[in-house]
């Protein structure tokens, strides 16, 4: 199945729940709910483009995938990551000034296989910016957007 991230907005008693007992981050992970996010494996492509490394974290939409604070366990590959609703609002307002033509912009594919970006699809050139990268963008800008305009926290981990 490979490396996919998913995610989950968290109302306030969530969020304190995940604080108080990081072992309840699996559950609401893996709850059926509609405050999701599945970024399947675009995850690092996105990352990548938003950051312009490969696991380096930055302010604002740079910590869209890998930010937050570690909690619970391991995921598969690594723990959680929880995003405070600070933070959140931060990251959904950079990520609102970001439209995709401009993320497309930075889509280098020779750049990406260059920096062992996962998945290594690169060589399918502008389909893989367009069929793939794209759409999972605007997922994750509505899911920020959402979490924001909710004062949500968000959990996110790659399983």
């Amino acid at each position: 199945m490979g490396m996919v991230m998913i995610g989950r907005r968290l109302s306030a008693d969530e969020f304190e729940a995940v604080r108080k007992d990081p072992t309840t981050a699996e559950t609401l992970l893996h709850s059926d709910v509609d405050d999701e996010l599945d970024l399947d494996k675009a995850w690092h492509g996105i990352h990548f483009l938003l950051t312009g490394s490969a696991w380096e974290i930055g302010a604002g939409a740079g910590a869209a995938i890998l930010g937050g604070d570690e909690v619970g366990g391991d995921n598969g590959y690594g723990p959680a990551r929880l995003v405070a609703p600070l933070t959140v609002r931060s990251i959904a307002a950079d990520l609102e000034t970001l439209e995709v033509e401009t993320l497309r912009a930075r889509y280098d594919p020779e750049s990406l296989t260059a920096a062992d970006i996962y998945p290594t699809v690169w060589d399918e050139g502008d389909e893989a910016f367009d069929g793939y990268l794209a759409p999972y963008y605007t997922q994750l800008r509505d899911f920020y957007r959402t979490a924001a305009r909710n004062d949500q926290a968000v959990l996110l981990a790659i399983t």
